[in-house]
């Protein structure tokens, strides 16, 4: 296929806009490799926002128009569990057809979003609280970059896949990429009514509303199509997507004190922590943060699990049993690796399946190996579990003989990584031009 390039009909880039590239405010939702950022209105807007899934962007742009304006904004907040997202605001002025200019503030808007099984579901809601009928033109602007997460971090590629033209199917829109790395990915937005008018960058609707009038329009955004949004489909993945937030913020040893403030603090580290740790086929794994470290990270899930050791246990179990399954058993100067060494930093996109960036399964933490072993040390005194330390049995001799061979190369007995270039680090040169961009 030909180098990415605009298909007929579509935008000329999908991540471009007019508006400030970064958002003054960023909210974030996530949901296991799945993540949103966007501003206190909701929107996306091509910067360093967006829907993120395994590391590539499928929504670049996502604005809610009421008229030709950006509803006012009231409000814009993540909830307490982490769970959902609610912008409150109003209408600007509204220009009615052939005829005067609507009066503000007469509408109240309600955006209301969450993540659920990696998929974006969002209702829009509009109440008129005035005493005339108000002709509401509902704007939704949308659309697809299949940016790597890297690209919108700020690296330039000279070449990416094709683009195809958006598919456009009665109330939903279907983008779609290939990369260069010959993987096919997908993002579909759909819609619970149809739209008056439905192209591949906006949908437009024109809503009478009656005093007191109420409207509600569902979508629903993920990789693959599923069921036409609706009511039914937006309560019920919300109450499970609430109730799996509480379970894992439950689990595990309770802490109260007197303190009210105190008690606020532990409630939200919690919920914070619950948000950021995500289920792997070895346990729970707590990734480093959102947006741009929602991913696997050595060093940051090592400390995380020994802080909260103590009290939860199980997180420690799952970063050591992910880090054991994931330890490098070759020497690689391009990945930062040798036998032995533990994972740094994994990623799921184009850039690092392609080998343009290192980061696929990158090992350049010095201080994760050792850090590694004192972590079973620590869970297996906590715990008595000497079942699991045989298990890792072959991944902790394995660490150690990284850390006196490889990580001490002048047997001081302590690990030296400016020496280190058996264990791939001699390329810090190329470490060091990237160090900007990738490790800001």
């Amino acid at each position: 296929m030909d180098e990415l390039a605009p298909a007929p009909g579509s935008n000329v880039d999908p991540g471009q806009t007019d508006e400030p590239r970064t958002p003054s405010r960023l909210h974030a939702l996530k949901d296991k490799d799945t993540f949103i950022v966007a501003d206190s209105r909701g929107d996306i807007l091509g910067g360093a926002d967006g829907l993120f899934h395994n590391d590539t962007r499928l929504l670049s742009r996502f604005r809610l128009l009421l008229g030709r304006e950006p509803p006012s904004l009231l409000s814009g907040a993540v909830s307490a569990d982490n769970v959902f997202f609610t912008f409150n605001g109003a209408n600007q002025a509204l220009p009615l057809p052939g005829g005067p200019i609507g009066p503000p503030g007469v509408l109240h808007v309600e955006r209301k979003r969450f993540l659920w099984r990696e998929r974006l579901f969002e209702r829009i809601t509009c109440v008129n609280y005035s005493r005339d009928e108000v002709l509401t033109p509902l704007t939704v602007e949308f659309g697809a970059d299949f940016r790597d997460m890297f690209e919108v971090r700020g690296a330039k590629r000279a070449r990416r896949g094709a683009l195809s033209a958006p598919e456009i199917d009665g109330r939903s829109v279907a983008f779609r990429y290939v990369g260069l790395d010959a993987v096919q990915r997908s993002s579909i937005i759909s819609f619970s009514d149809p739209p008056v008018r439905l192209s591949g960058s906006r949908a437009d609707y024109l809503y009478p509303l009656r005093p007191e009038g109420r409207l509600e329009l569902y979508l629903e955004i993920g990789a693959a199509a599923e069921e036409p949004p609706s009511r039914e489909r937006f309560r019920a993945n919300a109450a499970a997507a609430r109730w799996d937030m509480r379970s894992r913020i439950r689990h595990g040893a309770r802490l109260k004190s007197s303190g009210r403030l105190f008690n606020q603090w532990l409630d939200k580290s919690r919920a914070d922590l619950a948000l950021l740790t995500t289920r792997m086929e070895t346990g729970p794994y707590p990734y480093a943060g959102i947006p741009w470290f929602s991913t696997a990270f050595g060093r940051d899930a090592i400390i995380t699990a020994w802080q909260i050791l103590w009290f939860e246990p199980s997180l420690a179990k799952g970063v050591l049993t992910y880090l054991a399954a994931h330890q490098a058993d070759e020497v690689s100067a391009f990945r930062d690796s040798a036998p032995g060494k533990i994972m740094h930093e994994t990623r799921k996109g184009e850039m690092p399946a392609l080998g343009e960036v290192p980061f696929g399964r990158y090992y350049g933490g010095v201080d994760t190996t050792p850090l590694f072993v004192a972590l079973a040390g620590a869970y297996a005194e906590r715990t008595g579990d000497l079942q699991l330390i045989d298990d890792l049995w072959p991944a902790l001799t394995a660490a150690t003989a990284w850390m006196e061979h490889f990580g001490d190369t002048d047997g001081d007995g302590l690990i030296d990584y400016a020496r280190g270039a058996e264990s791939g680090l001699a390329n810090q040169g190329w470490k060091d031009s990237q160090d900007s961009v990738f490790h800001a």
